[in-house]
């Protein structure tokens, strides 16, 4: 619940941001010179950009979250079976061993978003947040029906 508080939050201090900078944009549209146009057009272009990344994100991350509350309903979630340093943090053998099964399990059934899902949790227990991400993807498009390039 944390977590979505502090991505609602964020969310809400980027909009606003982009909005600000938005308005600065119009204004130097609205002076009129060559100079000011170009600029306020080019500092247009940063909220549209953040915009849309938020967007990409927010989006991702309910469609991630929609699956894992499936996957739950299924009881189907990966049970934590990470040991953990005396800090908390999770063991990096302890991950890695996880993972390995995980990817047998996704080989195994390379068309099932579930073996997908758990694959992206085992990525990201082992601090791979970009093949996370990537297998998530992966699971989120198998489950709508679509087919994505490995």
């Amino acid at each position: 619940m944390r977590a979505k508080i502090s991505y609602v939050i964020t969310a809400a201090v980027l909009v606003f941001y982009f909005v600000l900078v938005g308005s600065r944009g119009v204004m130097l549209i609205q002076a009129g010179t060559a100079v000011t146009v170009t600029f306020g057009v080019a500092v247009l272009i940063l909220p549209v950009i953040g915009l849309w990344f938020l967007w990409k994100n927010t989006r991702f991350v309910r469609r991630a979250n929609a699956l894992a509350t499936e996957l739950d309903a299924e009881g189907g979630l990966p049970v934590d079976e990470l040991r953990r340093t005396p800090g908390g943090r999770i063991d990096r053998d302890s991950a890695d061993e996880v993972f390995a099964r995980r990817k047998a399990e996704t080989e195994a059934a390379p068309d099932d978003w579930r073996s997908w899902f758990r694959l992206a949790v085992a990525y990201h227990d082992a601090r791979d947040t970009p093949r996370a991400r990537k297998a998530m993807q992966r699971a989120i498009a198998l489950h709508d029906g679509r087919t994505i390039e490995a």
